[in-house]
C-alpha cells in the first residue's frame, strides 16, 4: 500500500524527483572519487616528498568537494520541496475525501483517528519520502561504487565485505521484522489518546460539574502509560540498531587495519591504497547505515499508509446519481413513503412504515418521546442517511435520484446542537449563504433579528465581528441556538428543518423567534422537532411518533381528541407545569 500511495502522490513531483536523483548520483559519484585521490597524494606525493604533487592534487580534492557540497545541498531542497508537496496533496485529498463521508463513515471511523490519519499518519509518509530522497539513491551507489573502487585498490582485503555487509545487513533485518508489529500498535495507541483528549476538553464543564477530574486523570493516565508503554517497546528496539552497526563497523575496521598492516610488510599494498581501501569500506558501511535507517522508518510508515489507504478507499455511502434528476418546481414539498430506516447492526427499525406530506407554505411538527426517531426522520429528509425501505420526495424526487449538493442547496438546517465555527459572528452567519449569494450587514442583522440574537450581538463592542470561540463555547446554550437559527435563515431556504432548536430558548424568546420566522418563512416548508408542547400548537399539521412509528397526524385540537399518545403526551407536560406552580 505504501509504494502504491506514493506512485499515486508523487507522480505530478517526478521531474522534481529526477533531479535530485541525478544530484545525488554526481554527489555519491564525488564522494567515491575523494579517497582515490588521497591515497595518491599519500602514495605520490606525501611518500616521495612531492611538494607540488601535494598541491595540485589537494586542488583537485578541494574542487571534488565543493561539487559534492553544492550537489548535496540542492538534492537536499529540491527533495524536501518534493516530499512537503507530497504532503500536502495527501492530506488535502483526505480531508475532501472525509468531507463526501456520509453520518455512518465518519461514525465508523470517528473524529480522533481521522485527525491522526490526516496529521500524524501523513507526516510520517511525507518523513520517509524526504529521507529517500536523499538516501534511496545515494546507498546503493556507495555500496556498489564503494565496492569496486575497494577491489580496485586492493582485491587481497575484499573478503572481509563479504563477512561484515551480510552480518550488518542480517542484524537490523531481524530488528525491522520486530519493530513492524510495535509500530502498528502505536498508531491504533495514539488515536485512543487523542479519543481521551477529545473527550476531555470538550466535556471539562461536565467533568467539573460532578467533580470527576480525578476519575477523568486515571483514564488519561491510562492512556497515556499505553503509549508510553508502546513506544518504549519500539524504541528499546531501535536502539539495539545503533550499538549493532557500532560493533560491526568498529570490529571490521580493527581487522581491515590487521590484515591490511600485514599485506603492508608483505609489500603488497601502499599506506595510501590501505587508507583508501579503509575509506571506501567505511562509505559501504554507512550506506549500509544508511537504508537500515530507511528501514527504521519503513514499518511505521507502511502501517501509516494502510490507514491512509483505509480511508481513501472507503467510498461513502451517500453520492450523487450519475444522471441525478430536477424537480420541474422547488417549491419544498416533502414526501415520505413508507420510509423505514435501520442503523448498521441494529436489532431492529428506527423508524418504520413512516407515510406523511409537509406541504409547502405550512409548518409541520413532529414531536414524540425521547428516542422515538424523530431526529432520524430529519436526517433522511436532508440525506444524512438512506432510507432503508420506502422512499423520501423532495419536490416529487426521491432524494437519492437528486444531486446531493443541490438538494442540500435548498435546506436550512438547525441540528440539536447548534455547532459554531472558530471565528466571529459574521463569518459564522457566511457558512449559511448560498453558493453565490453575497451577503451584506444588512442581510445578517435582519437574520439576527429573525432569531432575537441582534440585541447580545449589538451590545458587544465588534458586533458583527463578534469572536466565537471553537463550538461557540464563549456563548450560552440559547445564544448558540440563535446564531444557528440564523445562519439557516440568511440563505432563506425553501425548506427549513430545525431539530429540537428551540430547546434552550425560554417560552417568551420561543414565541418572538417563531413569529419572526413566521414571517420570513411564508412560502417556505418548516418541519419542527420538539419537546414543548406550546413550540407546537400552533404548527398546521403535527406528526406524532412512538417507537418509530406514526401513530396520529393532525392539528393541536384533532389530536388531543383522536390521538392518545399526544393527549398523553401534553398531559404530562401540562401536570409538570401544575407542579411548579
Amino acid at each position: 500500500m505504501l509504494w502504491a500511495l506514493l506512485r499515486r502522490y508523487v507522480r505530478p513531483y517526478r521531474s522534481l524527483l529526477a533531479a535530485v536523483a541525478a544530484l545525488q548520483v554526481v554527489s555519491t559519484l564525488a564522494s567515491l572519487y575523494l579517497p582515490t585521490v588521497n591515497a595518491a597524494i599519500i602514495d605520490d606525493g606525501v611518500a616521495k616528498g612531492d611538494t607540488g604533487r601535494i598541491i595540485d592534487l589537494g586542488g583537485v580534492m578541494l574542487g571534488v568537494t565543493a561539487l559534492q557540497v553544492l550537489c548535496s545541498v540542492a538534492a537536499v531542497f529540491f527533495g524536501s520541496r518534493a516530499a512537503m508537496s507530497f504532503g500536502r496533496d495527501l492530506r488535502s485529498a483526505i480531508f475532501h475525501h472525509v468531507t463526501t463521508f456520509s453520518a455512518a463513515e465518519t461514525a465508523r471511523f470517528g473524529a480522533p483517528t481521522l485527525l491522526t490519519r490526516t496529521t500524524n499518519d501523513v507526516g510520517q509518509i511525507q518523513q520517509l519520502l524526504q529521507l529517500t530522497c536523499t538516501m534511496l539513491v545515494t546507498a546503493p551507489i556507495m555500496s556498489v561504487g564503494g565496492i569496486a573502487m575497494a577491489v580496485h585498490q586492493d582485491a587481497g582485503l575484499s573478503w572481509l565485505l563479504l563477512v561484515s555487509v551480510p552480518v550488518l545487513a542480517l542484524a537490523n533485518y531481524t530488528i525491522i521484522r520486530r519493530l513492524m508489529p510495535v509500530y502498528r500498535r502505536l498508531q491504533g495507541v495514539i488515536d485512543g489518546i487523542n479519543r481521551v483528549m477529545r473527550d476531555q476538553l470538550s466535556g471539562i464543564r461536565v467533568i467539573r460539574a460532578f467533580s470527576r477530574e480525578p476519575v477523568e486523570r486515571a483514564r488519561f493516565a491510562e492512556a497515556n502509560d499505553a503509549l508510553a508503554g508502546t513506544a518504549i517497546e519500539g524504541g528499546r528496539w531501535q536502539a539495539l540498531m545503533l550499538p549493532v552497526t557500532t560493533l560491526v563497523i568498529n570490529v571490521s575496521s580493527v581487522a581491515l587495519i590487521w590484515f591490511g598492516g600485514l599485506r603492508i610488510d608483505a609489500g603488497h599494498v601502499q599506506v595510501g591504497s590501505l587508507i583508501a581501501f579503509l575509506a571506501y569500506f567505511m562509505q559501504i558501511l554507512m550506506a549500509v547505515l544508511m537504508a537500515t535507517f530507511l528501514l527504521v522508518l519503513f514499518p511505521r510508515a507502511s502501517v501509516c499508509a494502510e490507514r491512509v489507504t483505509e480511508v481513501l478507499d472507503t467510498s461513502p455511502a451517500i453520492t450523487s446519481p450519475e444522471h441525478p434528476q430536477q424537480p420541474r418546481a422547488h417549491t419544498g414539498e416533502i414526501t415520505l413513503q413508507n420510509a423505514t430506516f435501520s442503523y448498521p447492526g441494529a436489532d431492529r427499525p428506527v423508524l418504520q412504515d413512516v407515510s406523511f406530506t409537509a406541504q409547502a407554505g405550512t409548518t409541520t411538527a413532529v414531536v414524540g418521546s425521547t428516542g422515538s426517531g424523530k431526529s432520524t426522520l430529519l436526517s433522511l429528509i436532508c440525506r444524512l442517511y438512506d432510507v432503508t425501505a420506502g422512499a423520501v420526495r423532495v419536490d416529487g424526487v426521491d432524494v437519492r435520484d437528486r444531486d446531493t449538493e443541490e438538494l442540500w442547496s435548498t435546506i436550512g438546517l438547525v441540528p440539536q446542537r447548534g455547532y459554531l465555527f472558530t471565528g466571529t459572528v459574521a463569518e459564522n452567519l457566511s457558512y449559511g449563504a448560498a453558493p453565490g449569494q453575497v451577503l451584506t450587514d444588512d442581510d445578517m442583522w435582519e437574520a439576527l433579528r429573525v432569531a432575537a440574537a441582534d440585541d447580545f450581538v449589538r451590545a458587544h463592542p465588534d458586533g458583527l465581528q463578534m469572536p466565537v470561540a471553537q463550538g461557540g463555547i464563549n456563548f450560552s446554550g440559547g445564544q448558540r441556538q440563535r446564531l444557528a437559527i440564523a445562519r439557516a435563515v440568511i440563505r432563506r431556504p425553501a425548506i427549513y428543518l430545525f431539530d429540537d432548536a428551540f430547546s434552550a430558548l425560554d417560552v417568551h424568546t420561543d414565541a418572538r423567534v417563531r413569529d419572526a420566522l413566521r414571517a420570513v418563512s411564508s412560502g417556505a416548508t418548516v418541519l419542527i422537532v420538539s419537546q414543548r408542547i406550546s413550540t407546537v400548537t400552533d404548527a398546521d399539521q403535527i406528526v406524532v411518533v412512538d417507537d418509530g412509528r406514526i401513530v396520529g397526524v393532525g392539528t393541536h385540537d384533532t389530536l388531543l381528541a383522536d390521538c392518545p399518545t399526544y393527549a398523553e403526551f401534553v398531559e404530562s407536560q401540562s401536570v409538570g407545569a401544575g407542579d411548579r406552580r
